[in-house]
């Protein structure tokens, strides 16, 4: 399984102005990027007790969280995706879900599962029946990325964070979100073995250190 380094950075919006003309000049665009940026929309799941939230809150070294996924309202391409950290390296496993097998997830039927053999699928099902997995809530978000192939480094700016508070509509495209308190900015910096120096002295910001700042944690602000 292949860890990847991450730092997470809240900044100012006079920090992202800045950091996007650093970023422009030295990486390239995500491809999949529409004039430079994209939509996010996840269903992050959680049990009962709320585990996945409390672990993130309490600070727990090692922990994971399933999500489902899709880019720019998109409903083509869908995600169900595993996300584990350790302390600050992370892992993301993930299968490629059809619109009509998310809503059966949505509707609490995991029968079409056994069809499947991905592993991520079968560790999904099992921890849906005895750690009592349930979606939680909806967490929208605009992202600018840039990449840089030196170290597979991908670098992030996302706000506009969203809340979709208790609503588990994931299809809906008209699913009603409202901002997240404060409404931060996000600096994302993920790469493999090595960060190189050109990125490394672009994404400095001063004072600012890295966070542990969660958008699943964000949006059960109100809950």
């Amino acid at each position: 399984m292949n860890y990847r380094h991450e730092y997470k950075h809240e900044i100012n919006l006079s920090d992202v102005l800045i950091l996007r003309q650093r970023l422009r000049a030295v990486m390239q665009p995500d491809k999949h990027a529409d004039e430079g940026k994209y939509e996010i929309r996840s269903l992050y799941f959680d049990n009962l007790s709320d585990k996945a939230l409390r672990e993130k809150l309490d600070g727990i070294n090692y922990r994971e969280k399933f999500r489902i996924r899709y880019y720019n309202n998109d409903l083509s391409l869908i995600h169900l995706e595993k996300k584990s950290k350790f302390d600050r390296v992370g892992t993301k496993q993930y299968a490629a879900l059809s619109k009509e097998e998310v809503q059966s997830l949505l509707n609490g039927d995991y029968s079409w599962i056994g069809q499947r053999q991905e592993p991520i699928l079968t560790e999904f099902y099992a921890k849906t029946v005895y750690s009592q997995l349930k979606p939680k809530t909806i967490v929208d978000y605009t992202r600018e990325p840039y990449i840089f192939p030196a170290g597979n480094v991908r670098v992030t700016i996302d706000y506009n964070i969203r809340t979709g508070l208790l609503c588990t509509d994931f299809l809906n495209p008209s699913c009603v979100t409202i901002p997240v308190r404060d409404s931060p900015n996000i600096l994302e910096v993920k790469w493999d073995a090595y960060l190189p120096d050109i990125i490394r002295d672009a994404v400095q910001l001063g004072t600012r250190r890295p966070c542990a700042f969660s958008k699943y944690a964000a949006c059960r602000i109100y809950d």
